[in-house]
């Protein structure tokens, strides 16, 4: 495993990318993002974890963390975890989801081409934690996770994404609160 993607410094944040096998877009549905909205409100609360910024995407999802209790490490692994749970029931019991099954069978295939899990994968199992030692470094994976979905065309400005930390460095309502002072 190389050296470059590890939580070295637990007093520094990180950026993060978490991403859903094969690209799948399953956060377009409420349940969906709810789960990861929960969970991170559950982490920051029980776990420690700080959350400076973050977005939800359609398969992806970005977040800039740090912790003062437990390692980071530790939070993700239980957060990645948990959610991968917690969303392949969502799948199984979401009456309206045409997608069930095609989701499903592609998730249960990566899990299967793993050795160490082999009935279901949901996340991809890197998630490229860069350490943020500068402000500089900090600024531009900020920028770069609030143009996100700008970049993507599904808002013209930051701000108007709602599941966004933009939203909460513009002083608006926002779906998660933040570390921040």
């Amino acid at each position: 495993m190389s050296q470059k993607y590890k939580i070295y410094n637990q007093a520094l944040p990180y950026f993060i990318t978490s991403t859903v096998i094969n690209w799948i877009d399953l956060f377009t549905r409420n349940g969906y993002r709810e789960v990861i909205i929960e969970s991170l409100k559950y982490c920051q609360r029980e776990k420690g974890l700080l959350l400076y910024a973050y977005c939800i995407m359609t398969n992806h999802l970005h977040l800039i963390v740090g912790t003062k209790q437990n390692k980071l490490q530790d939070i993700i692994r239980d957060f990645k975890s948990f959610t991968s749970k917690e969303l392949r029931k969502t799948i199984q019991n979401h009456p309206q989801e045409s997608r069930k099954y095609w989701i499903l069978e592609m998730m249960y295939e990566a899990g299967k081409a793993r050795k160490s899990n082999n009935d279901f994968q949901f996340w991809k199992h890197n998630y490229h934690p860069i350490e943020l030692n500068t402000n500089h470094l900090i600024d531009q994976k900020l920028e770069y996770i609030h143009m996100n979905p700008v970049k993507a065309g599904y808002v013209f400005n930051p701000e108007d994404f709602l599941y966004s930390s933009a939203r909460n460095y513009a002083g608006l309502q926002s779906v998660i609160e933040l570390n921040i002072e």
